[in-house]
């Protein structure tokens, strides 16, 4: 597959994207990624975080809001609002810890129903994507692939270094 420049043409085997135009990209795939997200999570009358936190809670089955804390990267303020939206929304519901009088418990609700709702986006997605990887060869993929990581790597260590300064506060 011939390369693509920061505005989605084809190169036609022109030469490698710049640094800046390799940057743009990023900048409008995380733009493109926000925007699909907060689509979805109009469609359940959330917002984007709320529907993450939601996913999280699925994905774990129960929740403390600590542990949502430690998924999420949110602070206690945010996941307690979080928590109340989703609570009065009907998706989630607090219930005592019975193994600690002090915590709360977090339960996901309505799943089945809100995955009727938004399962046919990330239907979409999905097969739109496979398509998209399918096009590329396998050496490609594999510089996309190493791509990828190293971008979620580099992403987690500059959120950790912003987030590093609070804590050491707190401490």
């Amino acid at each position: 597959m011939s390369e693509i420049n920061a505005t989605g043409d084809d190169r036609g085997g022109e030469a490698a994207p710049s640094v800046a135009e390799v940057d743009m990209l990023h900048r409008d795939l995380s733009t493109a990624v926000i925007l699909f997200h907060e689509g979805v999570s109009r469609q359940l009358g959330v917002s984007a975080a709320e529907r993450k936190c939601l996913s999280v809670l699925w994905q774990l089955g129960v929740a403390t809001p600590g542990q949502l804390l430690e998924a999420t990267g949110l602070s206690s303020g945010a996941i307690t609002g979080i928590v109340d939206r989703l609570e009065r929304a009907g998706y989630a519901k607090r219930e005592p810890n019975p193994n600690d009088r002090r915590s709360l418990l977090i339960k996901p609700l309505r799943q089945a129903e809100l995955m009727r709702k938004i399962g046919p986006a990330f239907e979409g997605l999905r097969g739109a994507m496979e398509g998209v990887i399918a096009s590329y060869t396998p050496a490609e993929r594999a510089l996309i692939d190493r791509h990828l990581r190293t971008t979620i790597a580099v992403l987690r260590e500059q959120t950790e270094a912003m987030e590093a300064p609070k804590r050491k506060r707190k401490g």
